[in-house]
């Protein structure tokens, strides 16, 4: 048996088997045929085979054409899973109160919170946004502000480096902005969003007027913030085919890094590596908008406990985001009546919600054989968008989830960590990702945002009002990618956008 390095993984050669097959740093087994992605086309003249499922097999049999699109199960799930998906959506819808409650397996909300439930801010499974305008005179139930501070002691340093932390958390107020908080209680603070307006000239002559946000707090709850503080607004992200993008072997993923630029064509791509509390070490970050969590699970943990005040197994009470400036919040009644356990959420429910994230179905591709979106389709090539918006993959195996393997899907996404420049960075590490990195976002479904989500608005803060204004706020790695689009004849940049809404 002979033993080969591939950038975080091993391949192990099996002479009796005839077969090399790559163990992955996630220890799951990958066949050697996934330790790439497959190659980009460079015929345009018609569809590649596969391209109108975007999620494979798995791809939804339902109609794209209304608010829904982004709900429906895993096309090839088993019937016998149904009941699992459907319940699954109905603990992702249900409102959480307060303890105690008559009303079991529904309470513990907050203390602190931002939304009362995970549709609140995936509404419809789809994209969160900005608010219309700051509080009192809109909410800002699908967005959030992120807090964090630099290291201040060897023990913090230590901590990041052993990726046990991927962040120190503001010490009052903790890893996000909770704006929301139950009867008799106090939220932390309010988000507080001013535009700038950019005018960006663009080649035809042509100016787009781009809006540049800044962030605070405001109606400070516990008193003043960190003079170290980062903030770092999220939007919550749609939700559609996370099933298939936790199935993407890691080999797949590590051959698309060049953290070196060693090929020097202007572009790294660097893989987050995170703590896994479900695992016990660390593995590759594959969700959130800096890459940060290393499986739908723990994404899903994370959210019940910042997002909503709901303690589970992976994050119990009191050590999700309560300070120890914060005693109320350490010292409130929990949803599980009184055991001591510190689970709001069983295992079994939060499997559920796992489940149900783990299965909702990429929408099918519209006129996808059209010759304006293959012309656009090229463009999108030819700029140098694909060299970060990885096509398409080939799935492994997911544990519990057979349906999900051996599926050739389109993401166009590489899953990798890029500088996108001073324009949108947010200067808050979060594990190894810098304040100007970012996970290249996956672009399947995005031209249904305003069929499902009722806006346009793109980007980790939504301050891109459409597609356009989208390319147009890129830099760094992929400022030559957004200088081609800039310079391109109108016909040829509507085009392109054309074939980014059709994916």
């Amino acid at each position: 048996m002979r033993r080969a390095r591939l950038r975080g993984s091993t391949i192990v050669v099996v002479p009796l088997l005839g077969v090399a097959v790559v163990v992955g740093a996630d220890g799951l087994a990958e066949t050697a045929e996934h330790a790439r992605p497959p190659a980009p086309t460079i015929d345009f003249s018609k569809p590649e085979a596969g391209e109108a499922m975007p999620g494979g097999e798995a791809t939804s049999r339902k109609s794209v054409d209304n608010r829904n699109a982004f709900s429906h199960p895993s096309a090839n799930m088993g019937f016998d899973k149904e009941l699992d998906f459907k319940v699954g959506n109905a603990i992702f819808r249900k409102l959480w109160v307060s303890a105690p409650a008559s009303t079991k397996s529904s309470d513990g909300l907050g203390p602190l919170f931002n939304a009362r439930s995970c549709q609140r801010c995936h509404l419809k499974d789809g994209r969160g946004h900005p608010p219309k305008a700051n509080w009192p005179d809109d909410d800002a139930v699908s967005m959030f502000l992120r807090l964090s501070i630099p290291p201040q002691s060897d023990e913090d340093a230590r901590k990041l480096a052993e990726r046990r932390a991927k962040v120190i958390a503001e010490p009052t107020y903790g890893g996000q902005l909770q704006d929301l908080s139950i009867q008799g209680h106090t939220a932390e603070g309010r988000m507080q969003i001013t535009y700038e307006e950019v005018p960006v000239a663009l080649g035809d002559g042509a100016v787009v007027r781009l809006r540049r946000p800044t962030y605070q707090v405001t109606n400070l709850g516990f008193g003043a913030l960190h003079p170290e503080v980062m903030l770092s607004p999220r939007a919550a992200p749609q939700m559609i085919g996370l099933g298939l993008l936790e199935a993407v072997p890691e080999a797949q993923i590590a051959a698309l890094a060049d953290p070196d630029d060693g090929d020097g064509d202007g572009i790294s791509g660097l893989t987050n590596r995170v703590w896994s509390v479900a695992r016990d070490r660390v593995m590759l970050g594959r969700f959130g908008w800096k890459a940060g969590a290393p499986s739908v699970l723990e994404q899903s943990a994370g959210a019940f406990a910042g997002d909503i005040g709901i303690a589970s197994w992976l994050v119990p009470k009191p050590a999700g985001d309560c300070t120890s400036g914060q005693a109320f919040c350490i010292k409130a009644p929990n949803g599980n009546a009184g055991d001591g356990v510190g689970f709001e959420v069983s295992p079994k429910l939060l499997s559920l919600v796992v489940f149900y994230s783990r299965n909702l179905a990429v929408p099918r591709r519209r006129g996808h054989d059209l010759s304006e979106i293959l012309r656009g389709k090229q463009l999108f090539y030819e700029s140098g968008c694909a060299r970060c918006h990885n096509p398409k993959f080939t799935t492994g195996e997911l544990e519990g989830q057979p349906h999900l393997a051996n599926q050739l899907i389109w993401p166009y996404s590489d899953l990798l960590l890029h500088d996108m420049g001073e324009g949108l960075a947010d200067h808050r590490p979060e594990g190894v990702a810098s304040g100007r990195e970012w996970r290249t976002a996956p672009l399947w479904g995005i031209g249904l945002t305003s069929v499902v989500s009722g806006h346009t608005f793109f980007l980790h803060d939504g301050r891109a009002r459409n597609v356009q204004e989208a390319i147009l706020w890129h830099g760094g790695e992929a400022r030559a990618a957004r200088d081609a689009f800039a310079t391109m004849a109108r016909g040829d940049r509507e085009r392109l956008i054309a074939f980014v809404n059709s994916l």
